[in-house]
């Protein structure tokens, strides 16, 4: 007998019931991930499990990250991945969800070894408009479309208002293959970013625009303010971010970058052979580890080597860049840079470029491609209140001037634009190249030297505005420089450098940096007559004396 549409009816939901009574799956029906009470939980994916388990335990895992980008993470949640395993897919964290300082959400590896998320043309892991968050011991391989347009691990605040959101901890992870490898930004109409960030023990490498990036909304010079705060970079290495050859509207290819933060500090990183592949027609280039529009920022004890560039600007070691005050580059080795070692640099005219320090660093063989530069560059609009002391500068250049016919670029390069700048206690030495090029003729009000070492194994060369001069006291008496109270300070003797004739290697670079001259070495100026406070340490951490010697070493260990 045919059965009416009402009886059909009432049968199926009579099914419906029976099957849900029975404990059967009805096809649609939404299951929620996370249990709706109780917490935190730890959640566990393996290649082995199953999306139908709890994923409450190791024994009874979910399979994909799909399925766990269903759970809306609270407060002390945790979410583990299988190590030495693979993931395809991706991780969301979105407003609402994630923890606190107190109770972090973690994202993490169990077992043995790392997981590796591999995200199909999408950002590994993405963290929008919340915080509280720590990933830790995972590995993240881009695809070709991720290399294009995504970031590794992406941190966003769109938020209106200045609110910050606090709590970052990125450690033990690996990232290449990306657009960035890590990023923190704040996106254009919001005026916080993060804070309370700690990135350390990370390896960001052969990703196409950068390594460790940080962003934020344009600088505005009369009202000053700053996306991100309280940053820690700590044991990075950021290495073959090679660059985009097709971006020539901006600079890429950088290792660590650091924009929009006050109160950051960089330190035990490394650097190199970033940007080889950075445009050809850039005009801006990449830096191995830099700062721009930011404040309060410290470069310490870091490493930056055989970056390049792929146009004729920058491929430097180390640089404070536009809009940039109250920040240290100290401690810092910088060697086989294509662009320059050191550089101090204000491409505009706001006056927000101010009281900054490069001190204790070593240079050595920099500005390989465009001796343009230097080993040490300070230049810019409006740049003031720059103080460089302390440092060891070596360029060893003849064979590049003769093999390629290049101008051979000086251990100091300073060029117009800038006042209140002081230079003294510097060790510079070449092997016949200019030991200093200034632009032009500053008087000491504007820019003094005073106490550094100036040593050449071949020709005494020393270039002042539209003057050279082949000695010390030839150029002293002209310029005005190297005095104090009228007595004659400086000197053009051997400082005893194995630099000057060693091969750059890592490993031997800064003990082939440090004095070593049988007679005492130059004095450079004490605190009293530099007006500085010079720091307690050398670049090695030996105390600095009351009488400290020239350059960036002050005894050996």
């Amino acid at each position: 007998m045919k059965r009416s549409r009402t009886t059909a009816t009432a049968a199926g939901v009579s099914a419906a019931v029976l099957l849900l009574l029975t404990g059967c799956d009805v096809p649609g029906v939404y299951r929620p991930a996370r249990p709706a009470t109780g917490g935190p939980y730890t959640f566990y994916v393996s290649p082995e499990g199953d999306d139908e388990n709890d994923g409450l335990s190791p024994e009874k895992p979910w399979r994909t990250l799909e399925h766990a980008n269903g759970v809306r993470f609270q407060p002390g949640d945790r979410l583990r991945l299988e190590g030495g395993e693979r993931f395809r897919g991706d991780i969301t964290l979105e407003k609402g969800e994630a923890g606190n300082s107190t109770k972090p959400v973690v994202i993490e590896s169990y077992g043995t070894g790392r997981a590796t998320i591999a995200p199909r043309g999408t950002s590994g892991i993405t963290v929008h408009n919340t915080g509280g968050v720590q990933i830790r011991n995972v590995s993240l391989v881009g695809d070709r479309k991720a290399l294009r347009e995504a970031g590794g691990i992406a941190f966003r605040n769109s938020l209106p208002g200045a609110r910050r959101l606090d709590h970052v901890r990125v450690s033990n992870v690996e990232v290449r293959g990306f657009q960035n490898g890590i990023s923190v930004g704040a996106e254009k109409d919001a005026a916080g970013g993060y804070s309370d960030v700690r990135i350390s023990d990370v390896s960001v490498h052969h990703n196409l625009e950068g390594g460790l990036v940080f962003h934020g909304p344009e600088f505005d010079a009369d009202r000053p303010a700053y996306a991100h705060e309280g940053i820690r970079i700590e044991r990075v290495k950021a290495y073959s971010n090679m660059g985009d050859p097709e971006s020539g509207s901006r600079n890429t290819g950088s290792g660590i970058a650091l924009g929009s933060v006050r109160d950051a500090k960089v330190m035990r990183s490394v650097a190199h052979d970033n940007g080889a592949k950075s445009a050809a027609d850039a005009q801006e280039g990449p830096e191995g580890i830099w700062a721009y529009d930011s404040t309060q920022v410290v470069l310490e004890n870091n490493k930056s080597y055989r970056n390049r560039t792929g146009s004729r600007v920058d491929g430097g070691g180390f640089g404070l860049d536009n809009n940039v005050s109250s920040s240290v580059m100290q401690y810092n080795l910088a060697y086989g840079n294509d662009g320059p070692g050191f550089l101090v640099y204000s491409g505009q005219a706001t006056g927000a470029h101010k009281n900054n320090v490069v001190r204790f660093n070593m240079s050595w063989d920099d500005a390989r491609k465009l001796p343009e530069y230097g080993g040490i560059v300070a230049y810019g609009s409006r740049l003031t209140d720059l103080d460089i002391y302390h440092n060891t500068v070596v360029m060893r250049t003849e064979d590049l001037a003769s093999a390629e016919g290049l101008n051979r670029p000086p251990a100091l390069r300073l060029r117009d634009g800038m006042r209140g700048v002081r230079v003294h206690s510097n060790i510079f030495a070449t092997d016949g190249g200019p030991l200093v090029q200034a632009q032009s003729s500053y008087r000491p009000g504007t820019l003094r030297l005073r106490g550094n070492v100036y040593y050449s194994t071949g020709r005494w060369s020393l270039e002042w505005g539209t003057r050279g001069f082949a000695a010390l006291d030839d150029w002293r008496t002209t310029s005005r420089q190297e005095l104090l109270d009228g007595d004659p300070t400086g000197s053009s003797d051997d400082p005893c450098l194995r630099a000057l004739v060693a091969p750059v290697t890592d490993e031997a670079g800064p003990r082939n940096l440090v004095p070593r001259c049988e007679d005492e070495v130059s004095v450079g100026l004490g605190p009293e007559a530099s007006g500085v406070d010079v720091g307690p340490v050398d670049y090695f951490g030996n105390r600095v004396p009351q009488s400290p010697t020239a350059g960036a070493a002050q005894t050996l260990r």
